[in-house]
């Protein structure tokens, strides 16, 4: 299901009717002179509204570019609807939308956006792209474009293993689960990376099902380490009956990038998705002013925030080195 909507932050009447594919059309009327040569920007995320990764970085991304510009979204729904013939036909779907918009600038979030839409349709043409929410690397998408830039997104694997190794003790072997998806699958390649680096043996397992995630994390209790990818794909996730499923076997000290894994996660260090909105905001705004994509240089994202999961962390009796409880917020 896509959805497509029209944010104002004008307060405008809002009319909406139903399009193809169960999509959800949104359009607003705007009644005034001094509202209709509004600058305009539309918003293409990967995923769904929802997805707590996608819905931080649209926080971010509105709260910043408020009363700057009118602000179409796009959902691709490339998370639920993640087979090959859905993904391009959003990604035609939302081309459709920019070429009648003509929009100011373009904020492309996650890997599918860039992959599907911008990739193919928008090397280097008129219309300026920031992207946001690359996972490690723009390398296999070819930026930096001439009308486009963006900041990627990177998780603190090392710093993770540092201070999993100062909670539990020496890192041998790390069990990575997470869903089976093109993101999931890049964040795997580079825990591996890592553990090679660090003489860590990772084991892995991406699965679609809970039932299958649950029996993975079971599994895991051998290792040393729990490493907690992303559940979005995974099907028929419900979040009570994998806490009630995963407390009472839970010995191994489990981390996560993810702050949305919390609840199945002892300790994190998560990256912060409203960066990468506040961010793409900030740039789309530096280029409705007159600056070039081409003169915004791509930068990682820069912010991590420390949570422990109090309740999991007693259950499996694991004990807190003082300076970790001294900087970690408590997860709620």
């Amino acid at each position: 299901m896509w959805l497509y909507s029209v944010n104002s932050h004008n307060k405008l009447p809002v009319f909406i009717m139903p399009g193809l594919r169960s999509c959800t059309l949104v359009i607003v009327f705007l009644l005034s002179a001094s509202t209709s040569n509004a600058a305009r920007c539309i918003y293409i995320s990967s995923y769904h509204k929802g997805y707590a990764w996608s819905d931080g970085v649209e926080r971010g991304l509105l709260k910043t570019l408020d009363g700057k510009c009118e602000i179409t979204t796009f959902n691709m729904d490339s998370k639920r609807f993640k087979d090959e013939a859905s993904i391009q036909q959003a990604a035609l779907a939302a081309r459709k939308l920019i070429d009648e918009t003509q929009p100011d600038v373009v904020i492309a979030s996650d890997d599918n956006a860039s992959k599907y839409l911008v990739v193919p349709y928008y090397k280097d043409a008129d219309i300026p792209f920031v992207f946001c929410g690359i996972n490690w690397t723009v390398e296999q998408y070819g930026y930096p474009f001439s009308n486009a830039t963006g900041m990627i997104e990177v998780a603190a694997i090392e710093p993770m293993f540092d201070k999993a190794a100062a909670i539990t003790g020496k890192i041998k072997h790390a069990y990575y689960i997470g869903a089976d998806t093109l993101t999931e699958k890049k964040n795997l390649q580079r825990f591996k990376t890592a553990g090679k680096k660090n003489n860590i043996k990772i084991t892995s397992r991406l699965v679609y099902s809970r039932s299958a995630w649950i029996k993975a994390y079971k599994d895991a209790q051998q290792a040393d380490l729990i490493i907690i990818g992303s559940n979005a794909g995974i099907n028929n996730w419900d979040r009570e009956i994998v806490q009630d499923a995963i407390y009472p076997i839970s010995t191994t000290l489990s981390a996560t990038n993810h702050g949305w894994m919390m609840p199945y996660t002892m300790f994190g260090m998560t990256k912060v998705p409203e960066e990468q909105g506040e961010w793409a905001a900030r740039v789309a705004i530096e280029i409705m002013n007159g600056t070039k994509p081409s003169d915004i240089p791509i930068i990682p994202n820069r912010n991590f925030d420390i949570i422990v999961n109090n309740s999991l962390v007693d259950i499996a009796k694991i004990k807190l080195p003082e300076f970790i409880k001294l900087k970690a917020q408590p997860y709620h």
